[in-house]
């Protein structure tokens, strides 16, 4: 299975002419094939991606079997070129070889003709402002939680829950988490809105769980690309004193946290469970 990583966006450089460029970037999920190329800005089109494709294939280079990319400017243009190829497209943020060459190459920019010196951070994406949810899935209440990194996978995967979202990638031994390592959490008890709000986070892509300071302060939910729903506001300092540990335990598990969704606090039954990491785009403490 070949998965590329991809990224099509303007960069801080500029043509003879002086308008902006634009550059593809490609590398696979083990950054062992890597390729990038401009193009004018007027030239930047779903078509000259495709073009840039079947070049790639032309050469010899093994169509992927999935092409990946964190940027919805680039997914849209990515979808339509990839109609005619017939390759799937995903939206996602874990892309961490691609971040990682696209972070290499913002290094060279400078030393480039044509380099515009304006402010850029080749990752970062604007970000709309937090939505709240609907009244039909607020849970009854929530709470901060941890578990040994040891007793993680054990608590959840014997059990029967309908919602259940455990990458191998974040579970605690594959991250090199100590046994011990506590690894934190939000508990929701949602009620007869368990099964809806579970299968709605679901549906939303959950990527992390992050506490926000502020007046008042919440817990913000990041989801699909760039989107964030308030799960939760509150003003009680107690509560906010657990939220900077949660912040803190964040940081000691590597990012690793979890969502548990439960119609009540009597263990017997668990409606929805999401390992989650953030990443270094989401962390707003």
């Amino acid at each position: 299975m070949v998965v590329w990583e991809a990224d099509f966006y303007r960069r801080p450089l500029k043509d003879e002419s002086g308008h902006p460029l634009w550059e593809l970037v490609i590398c696979d999920a083990t950054d062992t094939f890597r390729y990038s190329a401009f193009c004018p800005q007027a030239e930047a089109s779903a078509g000259w991606l495709a073009d840039q494709l079947r070049q790639l294939f032309d050469t010899g280079q093994p169509q992927p079997t999935c092409i990946k990319t964190f940027r919805p400017a680039t997914l849209s243009l990515l979808e339509a070129a990839s109609q005619t190829l017939e390759i799937p497209v995903e939206g996602t943020r874990s892309t961490p070889a691609l971040k990682r060459y696209l972070k290499e190459l913002a290094e060279q920019y400078p030393a480039l003709p044509g380099y515009t010196g304006q402010s850029y951070n080749p990752i970062l994406l604007d970000r709309p402002p937090p939505l709240p949810l609907t009244d039909t899935l607020l849970g009854q209440q929530w709470r901060f939680a941890s578990l040994p990194a040891a007793d993680l996978v054990d608590t959840f995967t014997d059990r029967m829950i309908p919602v259940l979202k455990m990458p191998e990638s974040l579970l605690p031994l594959n991250l090199g988490l100590a046994s011990t390592t506590p690894i934190p959490g939000v508990v929701i008890d949602g009620g007869r809105k368990s099964l809806p709000l579970a299968h709605w986070i679901a549906a939303v892509h959950p990527v992390s769980l992050n506490y926000v300071a502020g007046a008042p302060d919440g817990l913000i939910l990041e989801a699909g690309l760039v989107d964030r729903w308030i799960i939760a506001t509150f003003e009680d300092p107690e509560v906010a004193t657990a939220a900077v540990e949660y912040e803190c335990r964040k940081q000691a598990s590597q990012g690793l946290h979890f969502l548990l969704i439960q119609p009540d606090d009597s263990g017997m039954t668990y409606t929805g469970f999401w390992l989650l990491k953030s990443d270094d785009r989401t962390t707003d403490v």
